[in-house]
């Protein structure tokens, strides 16, 4: 049971990600076409609650995501099971997530 809710939790978190992908890949065409350095990015960027939701929202989803991925490798190819693979899933997320909003703190409300 618990192995269908990640499954179905995974398949949820890449459908969150699609529009974030495309929204992040459509705003770095539109950032290097136009030719804004590094500064001029950050300046659009700092104070910005949209985009801070936007990376927020992503890299939370990339952290569920991911951390479920690294539990179906980490059991299939290295055989860790039980309480130890629930506990690499949440360092995992947690860790990415930590990482993640930390940097998006850094380069919107900071």
């Amino acid at each position: 049971m618990l192995d269908l809710r990640l499954y179905m939790l995974q398949r949820i978190t890449a459908l969150i990600m699609i529009p974030l992908v495309i929204g992040h890949i459509a705003t770095m065409i539109y950032a290097i076409q136009g030719g804004l350095t590094a500064a001029e990015i950050l300046g659009r960027t700092q104070g910005s609650v949209f985009w801070f939701l936007f990376y927020g929202s992503f890299v939370l989803a990339v952290s569920v995501h991911a951390a479920i991925g690294v539990r179906v490798v980490a059991h299939e190819w290295l055989g860790v099971v039980g309480s130890s693979l629930r506990v690499l899933t949440i360092v995992i997320a947690l860790g990415l997530a930590a990482l993640g909003l930390q940097a998006t703190f850094a380069v919107t409300l900071a």
